[in-house]
């Protein structure tokens, strides 16, 4: 899969929030099973349960909002909100299918902790000194710290 285009001249080139090749094909999939053919994937971070936020990746019909940065990866839009970037820049939604899980799982270096129903995180805000990076394959590098992972639907 190609390299993600910024769709808006307020969009930055690269993103600052990554969909792998696997989560940008169930998100496609996932559209067409629920009759939704054309909607977009909304990422981003909404306040709320018992750990303070939730992660958003909510399929969509509606336009973006004037201050949505937009991605077309291939035949799907993403829009990121950039008031979460506190919370998510350097992160990768990824995919995954297992016994336990299957949906979008995410990877995220700022993520402190997360509450025991697996829902809600608790995030420190993104570092000054640019030490988060999205990678390549899916995967997220923060310096001086540890990988984390938490999973949503």
């Amino acid at each position: 899969m190609s390299e993600p285009t910024a769709c808006t001249d307020a969009t930055p080139l690269v993103p600052p929030v990554r969909v792998s090749p696997k989560a940008v094909e169930f998100a496609k999939k996932h559209r067409e099973k629920l009759g939704l053919p054309g909607a977009a994937l909304r990422v981003g971070v909404k306040g709320g349960g018992c750990a303070g936020l939730t992660y958003v990746t909510d399929l969509t019909l509606d336009a973006p909002k004037a201050r949505d940065f937009v991605y077309d990866y291939g035949d799907l839009k993403v829009y990121l909100d950039p008031r979460s970037l506190k919370y998510i820049e350097g992160a990768v939604v990824d995919y995954e299918n297992t016994l336990m899980w299957q949906g979008f799982k995410w990877h995220n270096p700022l993520q402190e902790s997360s509450c025991g129903c697996g829902h809600t995180f608790n995030a420190k805000e993104k570092p000054s000194d640019g030490s988060v990076a999205a990678t390549e394959g899916g995967q997220t590098a923060l310096q001086g710290s540890e990988k984390k992972i938490f999973k949503t639907l």
